[in-house]
């Protein structure tokens, strides 16, 4: 089998955009989370989500041994969540993150979305893990998201700029 050489791919792979993500559990020790930005929705029926872990990964060890994770679906301009989440040795719950416990599991307060998962499923991916999660509660901002690429933080799109129609024409329409 031929492989490509591991720099390559990484530099390949910075192209493609991703969802930025901080995957959060509730261990022993108390709350853990990680920017991860391997996540993608995966099934409607039922509803499943796919995160992928490193092997060695801390957090990973935490959701294998709880069977639960939270996923926070950052939004533009958090991508300060978004480093202090990735930073080894980070007081990642401390101030001046604010989070509070939603079905047991870490919620950070301004998130775009919020995805709380069992762990369904676990399958084995080379250096990585490959998590499904069964979603057992959800939720969404009105906040465009955080996406990276390119080694950098942004948005894909002008969500922020769309057009959106008064309450009142809506409430108007609706009693047509």
């Amino acid at each position: 089998m031929t492989t490509v050489d591991a720099s390559r791919f990484r530099a390949v792979m910075a192209a493609v955009c991703a969802p930025v993500t901080v995957v959060t559990t509730t261990g022993a020790a108390g709350p853990r989370g990680a920017t991860v930005s391997s996540f993608t929705s995966l099934s409607l029926d039922p509803p499943l989500v796919s995160v992928a872990f490193d092997r060695r990964s801390a957090l990973l060890a935490e959701i294998l041994a709880t069977g639960r994770f939270g996923v926070n679906l950052l939004g533009q301009g958090q991508d300060d969540l978004a480093v202090r989440f990735a930073t080894r040795g980070a007081d990642r719950f401390g101030d001046p993150t604010t989070w509070f416990t939603d079905h047991g599991l870490p919620r950070l307060r301004d998130a775009a979305g919020w995805v709380a998962c069992n762990l369904d499923r676990v399958v084995e991916a080379g250096d990585h893990l490959l998590l499904f999660g069964l979603v057992t509660d959800l939720g969404r901002a009105d906040l465009p998201p955080l996406v990276y690429a390119h080694r950098t933080f942004g948005t894909h799109s002008r969500f922020a700029e769309r057009p959106r129609p008064l309450i009142t024409d809506q409430i108007a329409a609706c009693a047509r």
